[in-house]
């Protein structure tokens, strides 16, 4: 075996058409490295273009850990070897592949072939949910993963055990034209400078530059630009031409990521064309801020800093917008030239948070948006075959069925199934449907995900079919039956890996019992979107309802809190028993725990929990939960008490003191003021909403005044503001019509003297 002659004649094909290359070590690691280290030395790569994703620095080249590999999205390796050794993470795989440039080779140093799938790492210890051991974790995933490894074009396996070739990896391309310089065609008259358009690789680009265009276009009207691409397809390089040409203008063009690495292909972009254009004051420009002699400028600033620098810059481009917090992104809406470049597939696009919730707030925001798509690969040629490998592998591009073929389903029309894992693995035209589903209806499917529905022993998946084609999907983790010993971990802060509910209750509700009773997180629940709104999610819990209630003690879920999914969750008889008190980092939304039980101990974890959660919640609300949306707090609080069958009410008694009442009720029909002692006002509003009577007649204004003013504790004119009152004066005097329904219903013979006595007055 030569590896290097191997590796050099795999970067000579990968380089004659413009594809990328991937090379296989497979075998015992300290053979393998060495034999690395021939191969990097006979390439013509140089060291700054390489990358060592891995535990140690066993190399010259630049070293990422795999649970950093995200640092290198959006930028350009020539190449990158993964060492899967210790563990292997299928994000990191994700991250890194769309890295490699076209001519370039991805290296991957691996176990036997035929001994990793049985093998068990630090990945597979993550999946490994109390009380199961990592003994139980499968291997189907990299099972899975050796078939595309040995089967796909393009990838060379060398055994460094034995010193032989398995596959050369030659894939034998037919010649292609070497590809031009400029679009094919003229780039005729724009905004933006010449020199910029004749800068364009593809039409694809040259169309995606015309788009940022609406960017320097003057008036007062808010813009904002979506250009939506899959990896290599040079979206990050048109957006530093068009900060370069704003610049020139004399814009102060902002370019932020998470990091810089992720602009930093924009930034080179941006500097090459000021310099074309002789428009770059060299002197006072450094590596993330470019000044223009014009005045204008492109810098860089972090994501993460965004409230800080929102206000200042004229243009703000969000790259890699797919993979930052919707929270963030819905921050640089308060700009009015903003865009967002970002990845449909690929690792960056696998969670969408940006095309699941994000699209929806920008649609909604007073931008007017222009977007444009991208197809033509321009950081390699179309077909490369690792791209390919890697959406095949990964799931990247993975679809819930087409339309037509579920476009008829109903409850009636559809079967229940069990998505066994070895079934899955088998066909993998079903593993599609149901890993596409989840990934285009939930923001933070990845690939890490793929190898849970495969591999993990504490997950279960469910589906309707119509005609054998999945229309809606669930996804479960069954979660509690710890021992006494693992409950009093998990009580004193230690973190129990796949128990997200119970390590809730227990360590920040401080319930040491919540971890005994079993049962099952309704992980993930989708439904095609084109069957929506007919009950298919509602009959997917019900049959998993009657599966799983006579083993287990509750069913239950987390997610990020709007008032649809809040109702949703209310009318199949799940109660909420927790809000989390910060914004969840992807959705940008408050996250909400819900239970439904199905034994009596499961009713005693809900209704224990219900009661303590209404009891608190006029203390949360008026602190950390003092910005969320009044829509979501009224709907919140309606979802406490989901079931009617409840004997102990969860609602808080009414035990407000006679003087209370003269308050509240002076405040209702008389004199009174809220702002003299809020505090008694709280107890009978909440009970309001716990109760959610219909007979009471309030309107969606006037709760929502109610949660703003009573329990947000925001201040009058505010609220004013935000309900649209003509003044604070008159928002007072609705907050007080309100009460008055409040005061009939809850009252006590103290409020009913105050009532009547302004009544016959």
């Amino acid at each position: 075996m030569d590896p290097v002659a191997v590796a050099q004649t795999l970067r000579e094909e990968a380089r004659a058409v413009d594809e990328r290359r991937l090379l296989v070590l497979a075998g015992d690691r300290e053979r393998a490295y060495p034999i690395l280290e021939e191969v990097l030395d006979a390439l013509d790569a140089p060291i700054t273009g390489t990358t060592l994703v891995g535990p140690e620095d066993r190399l010259r080249c630049e070293r990422v850990p795999q649970p950093n590999a995200d640092r290198l999205l959006g930028t350009t390796r020539k190449v990158v070897i993964l060492d899967a050794h210790d563990e292997f993470r299928p994000n990191a795989l994700g991250s890194i592949v769309g890295t490699v440039d076209g001519g370039g080779l991805l290296i991957l140093l691996t176990p036997p072939l035929d001994e990793w799938p049985k093998r068990r790492d630090a990945f597979d210890e993550r999946l490994a949910a109390p009380p199961y051991e990592i003994d139980a974790v499968t291997g189907r995933f990299r099972d899975r993963l050796v078939e595309t490894l040995r089967t796909h074009p393009g990838i060379a396996i060398l055994d460094v055990d034995e010193g032989r070739v398995v596959r050369n990896g030659l894939a034998h391309p037919a010649p292609r034209l070497e590809r031009s310089d400029r679009p094919s065609e003229s780039p005729g008259d724009g905004v933006f400078p010449p020199a910029a358009r004749e800068a364009c690789l593809t039409r694809d680009q040259l169309g995606a530059l015309r788009a940022f265009e609406a960017l320097a276009a003057t008036g007062s009207e808010p813009r904002a630009v979506v250009l939506e691409a899959d990896r290599g397809r040079g979206k990050s390089s048109a957006a530093g031409l068009a900060a370069g040409s704003l610049a020139a203008a004399g814009r102060d063009v902002v370019v932020t990521a998470a990091a810089f690495d992720n602009a930093a292909e924009a930034f080179a972009r941006a500097r090459e064309l000021l310099d074309a254009l002789e428009a770059l004051d060299d002197e006072a420009s450094v590596e993330d801020v470019l000044r223009a002699r014009s005045g204008g400028r492109v810098r860089f600033e972090p994501a993460a800093d965004v409230d800080d620098w929102i206000g200042d810059p004229d243009v703000a481009i969000v790259d890699e917008a797919a993979s930052l917090p919707v929270s963030l992104l819905e921050a640089t809406l308060a700009t009015d030239r903003v865009a967002y470049a970002t990845t449909v597939h690929g690792y960056e696009g696998a969670g969408r948070g940006f095309s699941v919730r994000f699209r929806d707030r920008l649609a909604e925001a007073d931008h007017d948006v222009t977007a444009y798509a991208m197809a033509e690969p321009i950081r390699y040629a179309a077909g490369d075959p690792i791209e390919t490998w890697a959406f095949r592998a990964l799931l990247l591009d993975a679809r819930p069925p087409a339309e037509p073929l579920i476009e008829d389903a109903r409850p009636e029309t559809v079967a229940y199934r069990a998505l066994d894992p070895d079934e899955l693995r088998a066909d993998e035209h079903r593993l599609r449907e149901a890993f596409g589903l989840l990934v285009l209806a939930h923001y933070r499917t990845e690939p890490d995900d793929l190898a849970r529905l495969l591999d993990a022993p504490n997950l279960e998946a469910r589906a309707l079919l119509h005609d054998g084609h999945v229309a809606s999907v669930a996804l479960l983790a069954r979660e509690g039956g710890l021992d006494a010993e693992t409950r009093a971990e998990m009580y004193e802060g230690g973190r129990i890996r796949g128990n997200m509910i119970p390590d809730v209750l227990t360590s920040q509700l401080r319930d040491e019992a919540a971890g005994k009773p079993v049962g099952y997180r309704i992980v993930r629940i989708a439904t095609h979107h084109a069957v929506r709104s007919r009950g298919l999610g509602s009959h997917l819990l019900e049959r998993i309802r009657e599966e799983f209630a006579p083993a287990v003690d509750w069913l239950g879920s987390g997610f990020g809190a709007t008032p649809e999914l809040l109702e949703f969750w209310r009318e199949n008889g799940y109660g909420a028993v927790h809000a989390s008190t910060t914004r969840n980092d992807r959705s940008g939304e408050y996250s909400a725990i819900v239970l439904s039980p199905t034994s009596e101990a499961g009713s005693a974890l809900r209704d224990r929990h219900a009661r303590w959660f209404a009891r608190r919640i006029p203390a949360v609300a008026g602190d950390a939960l003092s910005d969320v949306d009044p829509d979501v707090a009224r709907a919140l609080l309606r979802t406490v008490a989901a079931d009617d069958s409840v004997e102990d009410p969860v609602a808080p008694a009414l035990d407000l003191t006679d003087h209370e009442w003269r308050l509240v009720a002076g405040a209702a029909y008389g004199p009174g003021l809220f702002d003299v002692d809020p505090g008694p006002f709280r107890p009978p509003i909440v009970r309001y909403f716990l109760d959610g009577p219909a007979d009471v007649g309030l309107t969606a204004r006037e709760e929502r005044l109610l949660v703003r003013r009573a329990l947000q504790a925001q201040p009058w004119p505010a609220v004013a503001d935000e309900l649209g009152y003509h003044s604070p004066g008159q928002c007072m005097r609705s907050f007080g019509d309100a009460l008055v329904a409040l005061v009939d219903r809850y009252g006590d013979e103290a409020a009913r003297a105050v009532r009547d006595r302004f009544a016959e007055g």
